[in-house]
């Protein structure tokens, strides 16, 4: 009996799919490089939750919304829900994703920057424009960020220390 002919040889991809987790730190590096410290997953109060949010030294607070994939960012119609919640809204994709919708009036580039990156760096491509929050709204989003930094922090060093959970 004949044996089949080999299959076609397929090169792996020559740069691997950057996913969210390596996008977020490699923008945390280069926020802290410039005094910028973030939280990941940090939850809002209207039930959204920012892929990363931080503090500058200003005192200001910076959200990004990452997306690594062409479909999730098109079909994004939440990430307005952010703006009410920080001074500076990016955007961060991994550096082979099409930036070309982020030109276009729905992302509102007026109002949003972009970052690059993979696992390792990042670089700002277009900075976010200032849009300051009221100081009330920023005191508030400032503690809280505190707390959860202070909260998480905690757990990691003793993770038998249960978290105080308001009654409801």
């Amino acid at each position: 009996m004949p044996r089949p002919a080999p299959a076609p040889f397929s090169p792996p991809d020559p740069v691997p799919a950057t996913d969210a987790s390596a996008v977020a730190r490699g923008i945390a590096r280069l926020f802290a490089r410039n005094d910028i410290w973030c939280l990941p997953e940090m939850p809002l109060r209207n039930g959204r939750r920012a892929d990363l949010m931080g503090i500058d030294a200003k005192g200001q607070v910076v959200i990004v919304e990452i997306k690594v994939a062409r479909a999730d960012l098109l079909g994004d119609g939440k990430w307005p829900d952010y703006l009410d919640f920080c001074d500076r809204f990016f955007w961060g994709l991994p550096p082979l994703l099409d930036r070309s919708p982020l030109e276009g009036a729905d992302f509102r580039p007026d109002c949003c920057g972009v970052i690059v990156a993979d696992g390792y760096d990042a670089e700002i491509l277009r900075p976010a424009p200032l849009h300051p929050l009221a100081p009330a709204r920023r005191k508030v989003e400032v503690e809280r960020l505190a707390r959860a930094a202070l909260r998480r922090q905690l757990v990691a060093r003793d993770p038998d220390c249960a978290p105080w959970v308001p009654s409801e």
